[in-house]
């Protein structure tokens, strides 16, 4: 008898996905790099990397290494600048297949705007994805680590994004990351993207220097899956589940069963990042046995996953506290 098909669909604010795993921004450039090794129309949505309103020729090498269960990365946003972007990348967003969310960066409000305000009217665009949170450029992003500022910052881009869903990408780096998800939703974000990558650093133990150039950068992979899952969770049950302000979890999702965890824990979608420069068929190896999952429990959609984490008293609804010792 034929297994029946299950639903992989799910709703990101105004956008239908055809299933809830995106790549994450900065990891396959602006789409057509990654096209010779995945079909494309395969992922819910792609993410490009950051567009800020000037070129930037990024941090000086080396920008990348590996660690135990992870990556450190100090790329510093480089990317075309916003006229080479819609110039020349733009026009082959259609050609993915899929929905393109743009991540938007920048090291001023005025800058977010002037990307947001070109961007938003565009065809081709679904989605505009606010970086506040990047930790390794040496000039800093302050907006990621404020709840005021934060505010301000999505306040002003909400008035002149339109037509693209406005999503912010939280930083781990702070204290109470539902303090951020409430101040970005207060501005006006529609989506978050819950978590960007940890502060960390890689030291050559023959040199005595970093391993990268800029001394620290971005921690991403499976060692950072357990804090992004419960960020996720604490973001989900303190702010955005009241408020139906859906979220894209990432942070080491490497399987279909890292994404059962994060759905669990709230998220409506997945990022893959790290994973796709071990394996560029993640993405569909995730889709494959979230659907074969499904029909195992008997469940007809993907949704039916989202936020049914079972927490007693004391979960990851309340605010962490010191380990025990």
């Amino acid at each position: 008898m034929q297994a029946t098909a299950v639903d992989l669909s799910v709703q990101l604010g105004r956008l239908r996905l055809a299933n809830p795993v995106v790549t994450v921004s900065g990891t396959c450039g602006y789409g057509m790099e990654y096209a010779p090794y995945f079909d494309l129309a395969r992922l819910g949505a792609f993410t490009t990397k950051a567009v800020t309103p000037e070129p930037r020729i990024g941090n000086e090498p080396d920008r990348i290494c590996e660690v135990r269960a992870g990556m450190l990365n100090a790329i510093g946003l480089a990317n075309v600048g916003l006229e080479a972007f819609v110039r020349d990348k733009l026009p082959e967003l259609p050609k993915l297949g899929c929905p393109a969310l743009v991540n938007v960066a920048g090291h001023s409000i005025d800058d977010y705007v002037k990307v947001c305000r070109a961007l938003d009217p565009l065809p081709g665009i679904a989605g505009l994805e606010l970086n506040v949170s990047c930790p390794n450029v040496a000039d800093g992003l302050v907006f990621g680590t404020d709840p005021g500022l934060l505010r301000e910052l999505v306040t002003a881009v909400r008035g002149v994004v339109r037509r693209a869903l406005l999503i912010v990408k939280l930083s781990p780096n702070v204290s109470d990351v539902a303090a951020m998800a409430r101040a970005a939703i207060e501005g006006g974000a529609e989506a978050l993207s819950v978590i960007n990558t940890l502060l960390g650093m890689a030291i050559d133990i023959d040199e005595w220097r970093p391993m990268l150039a800029n001394g620290t950068g971005g921690l991403s992979g499976p060692a950072i899956k357990p804090i992004a899952v419960q960020m996720v969770s604490r973001v989900y049950r303190a702010v955005a589940r009241d408020v139906g302000v859906p979220i894209i979890g990432m942070g080491g999702v490497q399987t279909w069963e890292d994404a059962v965890e994060f759905l669990l824990a709230g998220a409506t979608a997945v990022g893959v990042g790290t994973a796709l420069f071990i394996d560029p068929t993640t993405p569909g190896k995730i889709c494959d046995g979230l659907a074969a999952y499904l029909q195992r429990r008997g469940l007809a959609s993907v949704r039916e996953l989202v936020g049914q984490l079972k927490l007693g008293e004391g979960g990851s609804s309340a605010r962490p506290g010191p380990a025990a010792g």
